[in-house]
């Protein structure tokens, strides 16, 4: 079956055509057979590129809305040089909806009740969910034959016990206005630890995981035997670690002192946390880590000290969360900073020697797109790298949506 993976985001829209079967996913053969991206959507040089059997193809035209954005997508993949691709065989489209709030515990198939049930949620995730559903009713206008299906990336925490969702806030905070830890990347998480139990020919009840999706947006997320128990980003995706522009776990304190200040109201404050915080805000210099380490490398204190504060704050949460699961099978690396940034794997590592890490230094340097340890034969808690792949689990998602197939 050919699925279609769509990530809307505020003005882009990222692309997959997969195909897949219960036989490909049981063989880890699904085959990837397009992928692309529409960016700056609204605005007159919007661009295309569409990647079909390595045969790449960029362009350029103004795009009004998602439409025309999913539209340009499809004629991408049907022009390519060297294409198969036929859109009549697109049987099912697979949508990333950021928020299922407490509704929704794993993908389901999208309808009316299920869209207002989402619709209902975006107070919650306003800047995702309203652009999730454009994305949908776009896609259900270009693709009315096909099956579209929510995949949520909140779902796979749902399993975290009260005493890890709640606040320390009057229980009616989240009995009436729903606060409360829900946690994100969830189809992140869930793919790797899903990955990893694949590899050791094992059911993921069988390991207690700690994975650490490191990229622009980070969370650590502590897995007890296939289920999230507890994760570092919380009511949203502003908690928990220091990320490219997100300043991460903070007093609310320091929030009503800046909001007091004459130059900072709440929307300020706001956009400060969340855009030019983390990474960007303490250097000065990038939310991009490749640049800090650059920048550390000719002796820049402030990338050095940005570069020390991640580190420090992810090794934090993994203490944590060995405490939390009574010890670790192993520690997961994935998302951008965590498959390609050896540097910072090595710095993380450093000082969990207390939890049975021994990083493999000639293991850890060399360079892989694939799954692979990089521990060393005396550690009593394995070290993986294993890339992410989202949208293969969306898809996989899709189909068992569409086949009713139990979700592992």
């Amino acid at each position: 079956m050919k699925i279609l993976v769509l990530n809307c985001g505020s003005s882009s829209l990222k692309f997959q055509l997969i195909e897949t079967s219960p036989e490909q996913i049981a063989a880890n053969q699904d085959r990837l057979v397009a992928r692309g991206e529409v960016e700056r959507i609204g605005s007159g040089d919007a661009r295309i590129t569409c990647d079909v059997a390595g045969h790449k193809a960029e362009t350029a035209r103004p795009i009004a809305g998602f439409q025309d954005a999913i539209r340009e997508a499809l004629e991408a993949m049907k022009a390519a040089e060297g294409a198969s691709v036929r859109l009549e065989e697109i049987e099912a489209v697979g949508h990333r909806v950021v928020h299922g709030g407490e509704r929704f515990h794993q993908s389901v198939r999208m309808d009316e009740a299920v869209v207002r049930e989402i619709e209902s949620l975006s107070d919650l995730a306003p800047l995702h969910n309203p652009h999730n559903l454009k994305g949908y009713e776009a896609a259900r206008e270009l693709l009315p034959a096909a099956v579209h299906v929510a995949v949520f990336d909140t779902a796979f925490h749902q399993t975290l016990p009260p005493r890890a969702y709640l606040y320390g806030l009057p229980y009616v905070c989240y009995t009436r206005d729903k606060i409360r830890r829900y946690g994100f990347h969830g189809i992140s998480h869930r793919y790797v630890s899903r990955h990893f139990a694949q590899l050791h020919a094992a059911k993921p009840e069988a390991f207690k995981l700690i994975t650490c999706h490191l990229g622009n947006g980070c969370s650590v997320c502590a897995i007890d035997r296939g289920k999230s128990v507890d994760t570092s980003m919380g009511f949203t995706p502003l908690e928990g670690l220091v990320m490219g522009t997100r300043s991460g776990d903070l007093d609310p304190g320091a929030v009503f002192h800046l909001a007091k200040r004459d130059t900072m109201d709440m929307q300020r404050v706001d956009a400060m946390l969340n855009e030019r915080s983390g990474l960007l805000g303490i250097s000065g210099v990038s939310n991009d880590m490749r640049d800090l380490l650059g920048a550390r490398e000719q002796g820049n204190p402030l990338a050095r000290l940005a570069i020390e504060v991640f580190c420090y704050r992810v090794a934090k949460y993994i203490g944590a969360y060995f405490v939390v699961l009574g010890g670790a099978d192993a520690i997961i690396f994935t998302g951008g900073i965590g498959e390609n940034a050896a540097a910072i794997r090595a710095q993380i590592c450093a000082s969990l020697g207390a939890l049975g890490v021994r990083l493999d230094s000639q293991k850890n340097e060399q360079p892989a797109s694939v799954a692979r340890e990089i521990s060393s034969e005396a550690a009593a808690t394995r070290l993986w790298v294993i890339p992410t792949n989202e949208e293969l689990l969306i898809a996989r998602d899709s189909l068992r949506c569409i086949l009713k197939i139990p979700h592992p």
